[in-house]
């Protein structure tokens, strides 16, 4: 251990730790940009520059270890006139426009410049513009970035798709797609997480609000909106709702508050896709199908198995992902009274993923009543529209989805986080070969975790070893799918979330500069499940109702035709 002071306080940081860490455990806060902990430690963008005494020259804090008896100093005259120099000399490149950037007030940027009072600036106006493909569900502004390389960083050690690269000689360095490809032919799993991990509005995602206010406000429109389990676990993070008082019927009141015409639950769509899921997956087990059988859910993933592992495209479940199973059956339930009122039904779905927004429009995945689904918002448009319409959520009463699509189970919610699809489908998947309720413990995955690269057991039912693993984020993915390949690991089921943690942690949730919120939200639905009356799909009472008015039963010929999809055959 280490004797170091901080301002004055002295702490015990253990060998090999820096000033950063050193700070923490004082309780002093140094700001940084481009610093993620063991991903991106290259000391950029010098905005955590300290004083150490006995040294001349300023050390970074993020990337200079501390040694015994060492004393820095984070606030002195000299450090101060330092970081704003540093933060001027960023600012004098980034196109600054506050008052409309997508990112302001969650910009660490500007609350960088802000700390130090950077404005003392040089300004080049001449800003060089990128040609994007403004259609992408991802968008990027090159005059907005900071070349931090956090993107860099988090895409190829994190998410494994390596999309961005560092471009140019050291004093023209920039960022850019992967061999100066196009976006749409980068690879790409469009997670986001290069989008949650920028520090200003840089990178984003394709705004559709407009394309909602538009549905809003046309009286021939019938509106839907459905909203994923994750995003009753953040949505109140984005309007200044503390977690405790963002209820899942305060979310509900505000989607109303909007004026759409209908609000249903995606975590309905959740138990639907469980009955299809765990009835394709007890057939694909009593199979001679090669193994393991893949959750489909994510599209991000999805994304990733196309273009990275296609020879594990075939053993996808072909059940949709839960929004677009919803969209499909709104979309035929309503379709009759539609007609009669000589109107459309337009759908919307509140996800907190940017792949999402591809998903939706993949011409694969529509029925004769047109796409399954209209226009996807994420989290953050979600919130943005609160906030333009100037909707008051803290006293908004608490509502109730709208029926018949809004009725769910614990089971459905616990799709939001790692592990969940998998446990609420081998709760359904135990009952239906034993007739049974298994015990929660015997299908509890909680132990799944973005640390790890997965987590798996084997579970005992109905005379079957039933093997079954859990990886969220793209790198852990990788390297399961390695084992898999190799031989050394072998599976009979697999639940792959593309981020981190799963959907809470999503690329279209709020943003919080360096703090990874995937377990804290998983938490909100866990309690959510444990407090349900409902805890597996197939004793939801509507999804029963659903199934008697329209689809017969799981995996028939209308269940098909509505509910299920041949990932091989999407469009890239």
């Amino acid at each position: 251990m280490c004797k170091v002071t901080i301002d004055g306080i002295t702490v015990q940081a253990p060998e090999g730790s820096t000033i950063l860490d050193a700070a923490k455990l004082a309780g002093v806060d140094i700001p940084t940009l481009c610093f993620m902990k063991e991903i991106n430690e290259i000391g950029s963008c010098r905005v955590c520059v300290v004083e150490v005494e006995g040294e001349d020259a300023l050390a970074a804090a993020c990337n200079t270890c501390v040694f015994d008896g060492m004393a820095a100093r984070t606030s002195t005259p000299r450090v101060i006139a330092a970081r704003r120099a540093n933060v001027e000399t960023i600012l004098a490149t980034h196109r600054s426009e506050c008052t409309t950037c997508k990112r302001s007030g969650t910009c660490a940027l500007q609350v960088v410049a802000n700390g130090c009072n950077a404005t003392d600036l040089e300004r080049d106006p001449d800003y060089e513009f990128e040609a994007w493909d403004e259609t992408f569900p991802l968008q990027r502004d090159a005059t907005k970035c900071i070349r931090c390389m956090r993107c860099v960083a988090e895409c190829a050690k994190v998410q494994q798709c390596a999309v961005w690269e560092v471009s140019g000689p050291a004093a023209h360095r920039g960022v850019r797609v992967a061999g100066g490809a196009d976006i749409a032919s980068a690879n790409c799993a469009l997670c986001g997480q290069c989008v949650t991990h920028c520090p200003t509005g840089a990178l984003t995602a394709r705004d559709d609000t407009s394309k909602v206010l538009a549905a809003l406000a046309d009286p021939q429109v019938i509106t839907v909106v459905q909203v994923a389990p994750a995003i009753r676990s953040a949505w109140g993070e984005g309007v200044g709702v503390p977690r405790e008082e963002a209820t899942q019927g305060r979310m509900v009141s505000a989607l109303r508050a909007l004026g759409f015409d209908r609000v249903y639950d995606t975590d309905f769509a959740a138990d639907l896709t469980i009955m299809e899921e765990a009835n394709e997956f007890i057939e694909w087990v009593k199979s001679e199908k090669p193994r393991p059988m893949f959750t489909s859910c994510c599209p991000g993933w999805v994304r990733f198995a196309k273009q990275h592992y296609p020879q594990f495209v075939g053993q996808l479940s072909t059940s949709k992902s839960p929004h677009e199973m919803l969209g499909a059956t709104a979309k035929a339930l309503m379709s009759q009274e539609a007609y009669e009122q000589g109107k459309r039904v337009f759908v919307v779905s509140v996800m907190p993923c940017i792949a999402k927004k591809y998903e939706a429009g993949v011409p694969q995945l529509s029925t004769e009543a047109g796409p399954d689904v209209d226009a996807v918002l994420t989290t953050r448009e979600f919130d943005r529209m609160l906030r333009m319409l100037n909707v008051n959520c803290a006293d908004l009463p608490e509502g109730d989805f709208d029926d018949p699509l809004g009725l769910s189970t614990g089971a459905g919610t616990l799709f939001g986080r790692t592990g969940g699809v998998m446990e609420a489908a081998l709760r359904s998947a135990a009952f239906f070969l034993t007739g049974e309720k298994p015990d929660f413990s015997t299908c509890d995955t909680t132990a799944a975790t973005p640390e790890r690269p997965w987590v798996d057991k084997t579970l005992d039912i109905a005379g079957m070893q039933l093997r079954i693993a859990i990886a969220s984020g793209l790198s852990n993915t990788a390297v399961l799918l390695d084992a898999l390949e190799a031989g050394t690991a072998s599976y009979d089921f697999v639940e792959i979330m593309a981020c981190p943690g799963g959907c809470v942690g999503g690329g279209g949730q709020p943003i919080a500069f360096n703090q990874e919120l995937a377990s804290e939200r998983a938490a909100v639905l866990n309690a959510l499940d444990g407090a349900d009356t409902l805890r597996f799909s197939h004793e939801n009472p509507d999804i029963k109702a659903l199934y008697d008015r329209l689809l017969g039963e799981p995996l028939s010929e209308k269940a098909e035709e509505l509910l299920h999809t041949n990932q091989a055959e999407w469009d890239i």
